[in-house]
């Protein structure tokens, strides 16, 4: 079994060092060097390929452009501050720093877990886009957000990452640019409706 990579985005040492601990001795995780702030942080997540990022959603204005740097990760929330609802609600999952233990792991390793049923869904499935895919790519290349696409089309916005995924597992296209360019040539959208 492979272990569930996890990157932790925390400038409180205290708190990575101790998330970390508590974290690092649990088989199934392998807890990765932290990065204590968000520079450099895209070539860190290209580089380590995480399953879990977890990080402060105050550093973060917009989830999804972690996802954009690694589709195949799940992205949560680390709260130990108060945090407005709406800006949660972003992420894949929340973790609260006063969780126990058990609780924890069983998010972090249920996020893992979805992930990989949805990478393992689109292996087994044809390389002909799905209704719905199109819909989603579509709104990819118009340049909405995973969370403008769930409004639009009343999905969670874990669906519309698992969608994106397919999309770019079929594809094999793996940026926005590229899935922009894939869309216009297959006539899906002209270039007047591109924002």
């Amino acid at each position: 079994m492979n272990r569930i990579k996890i990157l932790i985005v925390e400038p409180a040492e205290v708190v990575v060092e101790g998330l970390s601990t508590f974290l690092g001795d649990q088989p199934r995780f392998a807890v990765l060097s932290p990065a204590y702030g968000t520079e450099r942080l895209t070539e860190r997540i290209v580089g380590a390929h995480p399953d879990v990022i977890v990080v402060n959603p105050t550093l973060i204005d917009n989830p999804g452009t972690l996802r954009d740097d690694a589709p195949q990760a799940s992205v949560v929330a680390l709260v130990y501050q108060y945090v407005e609802p709406w800006r949660l609600k972003a992420y894949d999952a929340v973790i609260d720093i006063r969780m126990n233990r058990a609780a924890m792991v069983d998010i972090l390793a249920g996020v893992a877990q979805n992930e990989q049923q949805a990478d393992g869904n689109a292996e087994s499935a044809s390389y002909e886009l799905s209704r719905r895919e199109t819909d989603v790519l579509v709104l990819v290349a118009k340049g909405l957000t995973n969370k403008e696409i769930a409004e639009q089309l009343s999905v969670s916005v874990h669906t519309v990452i698992s969608h994106r995924k397919n999309i770019m597992h079929k594809t094999g296209i793996k940026s926005v640019a590229g899935l922009t360019v894939y869309a216009m040539l297959n006539n899906l959208i002209d270039d007047t409706t591109l924002v």
